[in-house]
């Protein structure tokens, strides 16, 4: 039987509703419109230092993708399952000549769609921004909105989708990527190079709706067994490592709100977090 994505989607609406509290383009307009009408109130009052640490990981993960797409040039970004992130409309009003096509299920799609209306993103002179529904695990429907890119390389890139799939979805999706970036040249960009980690844990609570999700879908256990191994996953695949982004807390907001609640005592005997994740950025052999 084929499997059912849809289930996924609410986990895009929850991390939009954490990432209001951070400096991410247009995650706190986007978060105010989603619950309209009642009023978005991040929680920054909250006191749960792991509650913190999540939000320092998804500000972080979000930021390791410009990282790596700093000094491309490369006119033609896919963003695949791109949830309620913003990017598409962020760098297409600061770039020129840019062809940004946003993708996800249908659903984010439409809702995002309307958001866009309300978010008033303007693009700069000849770049175009597009949102279109797309499953990034059917080889011919990703090929077609391909097409649509004008001639040259392509970056493509993914925040949050490996870690939901099994080995033979991930190997299905390498393939579709490395002969799209075979013809045409370009990269890869990824940021869900995860780690098994078991003392790693983001949720708030076991009552958390992201740590259901992440249960429900065994995300853990789909997780690569360490960095080696993810290596070894994407050369079998084809493709090499052209450079990494690892984390960079100093300068997030999120760890402003963390240190505020620590102790002098806990910060100098909490042991270091465990390395559970980086973002590659991989092209063809």
């Amino acid at each position: 039987m084929e499997r059912d994505y849809s289930n996924i989607s609410p986990s895009a609406r929850m991390l939009l509703m954490m990432k209001g509290s951070t400096p991410i383009p247009y995650a706190r307009q986007a978060a105010e419109l989603i619950m309209k009408p009642e009023k978005y109130e991040p929680d920054l009052a909250n006191k749960d230092s792991k509650f913190w640490m999540r939000m320092m990981h998804f500000e972080e993960r979000y930021n390791t993708i410009d990282r790596l797409l700093e000094k491309l040039d490369i006119r033609n970004i896919l963003e695949l399952s791109s949830g309620f992130s913003f990017r598409g409309l962020e760098m297409t009003g600061k770039m020129e000549n840019l062809h940004y096509i946003d993708t996800d299920l249908p659903d984010i799609i439409t809702t995002k769609k309307k958001l866009l209306k309300e978010l008033n993103g303007t693009a700069k002179e000849n770049s175009k921004l597009e949102l279109l529904p797309m499953n990034a695990l059917d080889g011919k429907e990703f090929r077609r909105i391909v097409q649509r890119f004008e001639a040259g390389p392509i970056a493509i890139i993914n925040e949050g989708l490996l870690m939901y799939l099994g080995e033979h979805e991930k190997k299905q999706l390498c393939k579709t990527i490395h002969d799209i970036l075979k013809e045409r040249g370009g990269y890869w960009i990824t940021a869900d190079v995860y780690v098994k980690n078991e003392m790693a844990k983001f949720a708030q609570s076991a009552d958390d709706e992201l740590n259901r999700l992440i249960a429900e879908e065994r995300v853990e256990e789909k997780k690569f067994d360490d960095f080696n191994k993810a290596k070894e996953f994407f050369t079998e695949a084809g493709f090499e490592i052209d450079k990494t982004a690892g984390p960079n807390y100093f300068s997030l907001r999120s760890l402003r709100y963390l240190l505020k609640i620590l102790s002098l005592e806990m910060l100098i005997h909490s042991p270091a977090p465990p390395k559970i994740h980086e973002t590659w950025r991989l092209k063809v052999v």
